[in-house]
């Protein structure tokens, strides 16, 4: 017997390549509300909008509640990192940079930011300002 792996045991072994279109949109609710407010509502929208418009399919919609700084600490954010480790997204789509992490604590952001790179994913600006001047890119 051959100690080589068959050709199934090593696609197996070998990492998830995702569909390049596929995508997670993450979206900030407000804080103690049940109901999504005004701005979770519009942030929903412009992703489904955005990701439409590029030809992006949103594989999942993940929101967590606006407050927490550090991304880390959120349920929904740690749910965006499965799926960029699991190889299951190509890109993240977030309305805008705050939604990441707040100003006051922006080196969270641009740390999930070179994380989600270094996994081979993008993360992608929805809200119409950022998209014209940067093309969505973070």
């Amino acid at each position: 017997m051959s100690s080589a792996g068959t050709s199934q045991e090593n696609a197996a072994a070998a990492p998830a390549v995702p569909d390049p279109a596929a995508s997670v949109l993450y979206v900030c609710t407000d804080a103690g509300t049940a109901v999504p407010g005004v701005a979770a509502q519009r942030a929903e929208e412009e992703g489904r909008a955005f990701a439409e418009a590029h030809g992006l399919t949103i594989t999942e919609l993940v929101a967590d509640e606006y407050g927490e700084p550090d991304p880390c600490l959120r349920q929904g954010w740690q749910r965006v990192r499965e799926l960029a480790a699991a190889g299951a997204v190509a890109s993240v789509l977030v309305r805008w940079p705050t939604a990441l992490a707040p100003d006051s604590a922006h080196e969270y952001r641009y740390r999930e930011t070179r994380w989600l790179q270094d996994h081979g994913v993008r993360v992608l600006y929805t809200w119409a300002p950022l998209t014209s001047a940067t093309g969505g890119a973070a």
